[in-house]
C-alpha cells in the first residue's frame, strides 16, 4: 500500500514537473551575465507576476519560445519581484509604479535594443528571425521563391555584384528597417532569369494588393531615402483592418487616416470594403484607408464625431492636426459619395467638424468650464494668463486631480481678472484648427502666459504646492489682491457685524 501511494506520488510529481516545463529560461542576477553574454541572440522580458499586461503576453512568449527554439532563439525572463535591486540597477522603468511592468530587450553578446515588435506569437517569431539573420539575406535561384514569401513585406535587389549600385544605399536602408522588412540580395543570374527582371533591379513582393512592384525610378542613381519611401509607401495596403498591432504605421506614416467603421458581423462587411477599395486606390498618395471594428471601437468612433451607433460610418482624421471630418450619418454611404467627400477633403475645401459642449449657462465656480465653443475667446485672453486641465471623466487620474485644481481655482478666486484657471472635458470638446496644440493623455495641464499664444507644459508634481509655484514662477500678471479689493472687503466685514450688534441688541 505503501509502495502503491509512494509510486502514485512519483508519478504526480513527474506529471507536473512535464506539465510546468517551459522553453523560457528563468534569468537571475546570479545567472544572468554567464547565460545572455555568450547568446548571439536572446530576448529577455522583464516582468512583475501582478502586472496585468504580463499576464497577457506570458501564453504567447511561452509558445514563441518553443518555436523559436528550433531555429537556436533562446527566450528569457527576469522576475523583478524577486530580482528588484537588479531590474532597478538595469534600468528597468515602470518597476514599481503605475502597477505594471513589461519592458521586453533584445541582447546580442550582453549588449541589448528595445524589442518593438508585436506582443502576440506569430508577431513575436518573426520579430526574432529577422534579428537573427543578417540585415541583407543572401539569395539564389534555389532559394527565391521561399525568400519571396517569406514575410509580408520582403524587398529584393537584383545586381550585378553585392558592391554595384545601388548596394550600399540598399544596405543602409535595411539595417535601419530589419525589425519591419525582410531584405535580400542576388547576383544569380539563374534568379535573374527567374524573377523575369534586369539588374540591376529593386523588387518589392507583398501578401497583399500587387504582388510585386519594381523600382520605377533611376536605379543607379537610388539613395536611401528615396528607397525608403518608397518601401514605406508600398508597405501599407490600399485598404486594411486597423488595430492595436497596426495603428503606429499608420499614426507615423504622416498621412490622414480615413475610417470605414463596420459591424464585423454585418454579412455586407467584404462588399463594404469592396466599394471603397476603388476611392482608397485613387487617393492613396494623398490619404491612407482603413476599416475599423465599429463595435470594437467604438469610443473611438464617437471621439471622431460619429455619434451614432449607425454602421457602416466614414470619417477623415487629419492626425497632424487633429481634425475630424466625419460622413454625415444620416446619408447612405456610397463609393460617389465618399470619392466626393475626399476630393473636398483633398482640395481643402472640406470644413472639419468642431465638437463641442454647450457653453455654461453660467460659471458659479472658481474653475472655469471651458468648452470648445469658448476656447479661442477664453483661452487666447491676452490680458490673462491661463492654466488649463485637459482631462476625461473616465479617467482616475483627472478625479484624483479635482480636489486639487479645485483649490488652485479657489487660490486665485479674488484675481480671476488676470489669471484664469479652467478644466476642458478633452473628450467631448474639440480644439480649434488654429490651436497648435496635441493632447495625448490625461490629465493634460497647459499654462499660457498672457498676451501669447504660446503653451507651456507642466510636467511637476500634482501636489497644490507645485501647482502654486509653477504658476506664480511662470505667470506674466501680478497674483497679489489688490489693495482696494482688500479694504473693500474689511469694509464689508465690518458693515456686517455691526449690523448684527444692533440686530442683536434691539432684540
Amino acid at each position: 500500500m505503501r509502495f502503491s501511494q509512494l509510486f502514485s506520488t512519483a508519478s504526480t510529481l513527474a506529471l507536473l514537473s512535464l506539465v510546468s516545463a517551459s522553453d523560457v529560461l528563468d534569468l537571475t542576477n546570479d545567472n544572468f551575465a554567464s547565460t545572455v553574454n555568450p547568446e548571439a541572440l536572446m530576448l529577455v522580458e522583464f516582468f512583475a507576476p501582478w502586472c496585468g499586461h504580463c499576464k497577457a503576453l506570458a501564453p504567447h512568449y511561452e509558445e514563441a519560445a518553443t518555436a523559436l527554439k528550433e531555429k537556436n532563439i533562446k527566450l528569457a525572463k527576469v522576475n523583478c519581484v524577486d530580482e528588484a535591486d537588479f531590474c532597478q540597477a538595469n534600468g528597468i522603468q515602470g518597476y514599481p509604479a503605475y502597477g505594471r511592468l513589461r519592458t521586453l530587450r533584445v541582447y546580442r553578446n550582453g549588449e541589448f535594443s528595445d524589442y518593438t515588435g508585436p506582443r502576440k506569437t506569430d508577431g513575436i517569431i518573426s520579430y526574432m528571425v529577422k534579428q537573427s539573420l543578417p540585415a541583407v539575406s543572401e539569395v539564389t535561384s534555389a532559394n527565391l521563391e521561399e525568400f519571396k514569401h517569406a514575410d509580408k513585406i520582403v524587398a529584393v535587389a537584383y545586381l550585378t555584384s553585392t558592391t554595384a549600385a545601388p548596394a550600399p544605399e540598399f544596405s543602409a536602408v535595411a539595417n535601419k528597417h530589419r525589425d519591419d522588412y525582410l531584405f535580400g540580395l542576388t547576383t544569380d543570374t539563374a534568379a535573374f532569369e527567374a524573377a523575369g527582371v534586369t539588374p540591376p533591379a529593386l523588387v518589392l513582393y507583398r501578401t497583399f494588393d500587387e504582388a510585386s512592384t519594381e523600382y520605377p525610378y533611376p536605379i543607379l542613381s537610388a539613395n536611401s531615402k528615396e528607397i525608403e519611401n518608397w518601401i514605406k509607401e508600398l508597405s501599407i495596403p490600399v485598404i486594411d483592418e486597423v488595430s492595436a498591432e497596426n495603428y503606429q504605421v499608420y499614426a507615423q506614416s504622416g498621412k490622414p487616416l480615413a475610417y470605414l467603421f463596420l459591424d464585423p458581423t454585418d454579412p455586407k462587411r467584404e462588399e463594404h470594403i469592396e466599394m471603397i477599395r476603388p476611392v482608397a486606390s485613387k487617393y492613396k498618395q494623398n490619404l491612407n484607408f482603413v476599416w475599423i471594428d465599429a463595435v470594437k471601437f467604438g469610443d473611438h468612433a464617437r471621439a471622431l464625431n460619429l455619434n451614432e451607433a449607425k454602421w457602416p460610418g466614414f470619417v477623415i482624421q487629419d492626425m497632424s492636426n487633429q481634425l475630424k471630418y466625419p460622413y454625415d450619418q444620416n446619408l447612405e454611404v456610397t463609393a460617389e459619395a465618399i470619392d466626393a467627400m475626399t476630393a473636398k477633403y483633398v482640395d481643402k475645401t472640406l470644413e472639419p467638424t468642431l465638437k463641442s459642449q454647450p457653453i455654461p449657462a453660467s460659471q458659479d465656480e472658481s474653475v472655469f468650464d471651458l468648452v470648445g465653443k469658448q476656447f479661442n475667446e477664453v483661452v487666447f485672453d491676452d490680458e490673462k494668463d491661463v492654466f488649463v486641465e485637459f482631462y476625461a471623466t473616465w479617467c482616475g487620474h483627472c478625479k484624483r486631480l479635482k480636489p486639487t485644481w479645485d483649490s488652485l481655482g479657489d487660490r486665485y478666486a479674488e484675481v480671476k481678472d488676470r489669471i484664469t484657471i479652467a478644466k476642458m472635458e478633452a473628450t467631448e470638446n474639440d480644439l480649434p484648427p488654429n490651436v497648435d496644440l496635441k493632447i495625448t493623455g490625461f490629465p493634460t495641464l497647459k499654462f499660457k502666459k498672457a498676451g501669447t499664444r504660446e503653451f507651456l507644459d507642466y510636467d511637476g508634481d500634482r501636489s497644490l504646492e507645485s501647482l502654486i509655484a509653477f504658476v506664480e514662477e511662470n505667470a506674466k500678471n501680478s497674483l497679489v489682491p489688490s489693495p482696494k479689493a482688500e479694504v473693500h472687503n474689511e469694509t464689508v466685514e465690518q458693515a456686517q457685524q455691526e449690523f448684527h450688534v444692533d440686530h442683536h441688541d434691539e432684540l
